[in-house]
């Protein structure tokens, strides 16, 4: 097995194999980068048994394949050493079963690989009728709702995000029982038939590392316990979480007693600001009182001090509210807005706060207020 191939095409394809490596995995061949080397190209494999990256090396960017073959190399010395060698051709060769040498013109190291046989067998497929999304549309989504799963184990289904495809929608719901978030998107295809998957948020968010920079469509094959995402000569296998995802349907109400308009950049810097004078112990609360046109947002530490921030705000009823709310969580949901202007729906003091763009239906965040009053 002899290759030679540019340093930085090498390193371009190792950085988002790496991804997939754990370094608290205590199995040596899931701490290993997989090469396969065919007459097409190389792939280049990685896993922790929970997510699974494939990168594909076409040959007309690899300078000479001499002698096809696999082998298995710990992923972490391989990206090092490649990443600080000069950008010149990189020699690749299997020196003695089971040793294999990476050298330049003025450098050479021998590194021990792992047996072929293993490592896992990914299973890495496609499917007849993928879900295509834009990737800048993924992303949008992902950051939208990823804040908003929980990180307790103890509930696996919240540690996920819930997509539910049907016909030209897409679903979107990420909860931690305390608040909520929902992304509604309408699908140039229709999917032949309902969908409904809990991925796990960490591969998620990774996944959108990975194609970060990408503004092509994004493909996502389903299956009955995984799913696979592929751009370009890039796949992403992630496996799904068991279990039935909670029925949110009836949490947001159609009618509420209050409907505040505020400015999002004012509402967000006086919350950032008094949330300076609130602690976990007293799970970050803010106070938020409407008067006449104003609002009023405080917060205070006993022994430390207290403040008070004073916001313009329209009402479209007259009725005020005090209500309470953990500044982490009010903080978190506004950041996923993006219009000048967003609307605040309340039911009373104990009822939960809902956030849209105006009367935009297709992003809504929930908190659930603490009670204070």
């Amino acid at each position: 097995m002899k290759i030679i191939i540019k340093q930085s095409v090498l390193m371009e394809h190792l950085n988002h194999v790496i991804r997939g490596i754990s370094s608290k995995n205590l199995i040596p061949a899931l701490n290993g980068i997989k090469f396969e080397i065919l007459e097409e190209g190389i792939y280049l494999y990685s896993t922790d048994n929970d997510i699974a990256i494939q990168s594909f090396i076409e040959k007309e960017n690899i300078i000479n394949i001499e002698e096809t073959g696999n082998f298995v190399i710990n992923g972490r010395y391989i990206y090092d050493i490649v990443r600080k060698l000069p950008n010149e051709l990189i020699e690749i060769e299997e020196v003695l079963s089971s040793k294999i040498n990476i050298s330049t013109t003025n450098s050479s190291f021998t590194l021990n690989c792992v047996d072929v046989k293993e490592f896992p067998n990914l299973e890495i497929e496609e499917s007849k009728t993928p879900i295509k999304l834009s990737n800048e549309m993924f992303n949008e989504i992902i950051h939208q709702t990823s804040f908003a799963t929980s990180n307790q184990e103890s509930r696996p289904v919240l540690t996920g995000i819930n997509f539910k495809f049907n016909k030209n929608n897409l679903e979107v719901i990420a909860t931690d029982s305390y608040r909520l978030s929902k992304k509604i998107v309408k699908l140039e295809e229709k999917v032949k038939e309902d969908i409904n998957v809990i991925i796990p948020v960490k591969n998620l968010v990774e996944i959108t590392r990975l194609f970060s920079t990408e503004k092509e469509i994004l493909e996502m094959h389903v299956f009955t316990n995984k799913i696979i995402f592929k751009m370009n000569n890039l796949i992403v296998l992630s496996r799904l979480i068991n279990g039935n995802y909670p029925d949110v349907s009836k949490l947001i109400p159609e009618d509420f007693t209050n409907i505040v308009e505020v400015n999002l950049e004012e509402f967000y810097n006086s919350i950032d600001r008094a949330a300076l004078l609130t602690n976990e112990a007293d799970k970050n609360t803010i106070r938020f009182e409407t008067k006449n046109n104003n609002a009023i947002v405080s917060s205070t530490i006993p022994e430390i001090g207290y403040v008070e921030e004073i916001i313009q705000i329209k009402k479209e009823k007259d009725e005020d509210i005090k209500i309470a709310f953990s500044s982490k969580y009010m903080i978190d949901a506004l950041k996923a807005f993006e219009n000048e202007q967003i609307k605040i729906y309340f039911n009373g003091e104990v009822k939960p706060i809902i956030l849209k763009e105006n009367d935009k239906d297709d992003l809504i965040q929930l908190i659930l207020p603490i009670r204070t009053y």
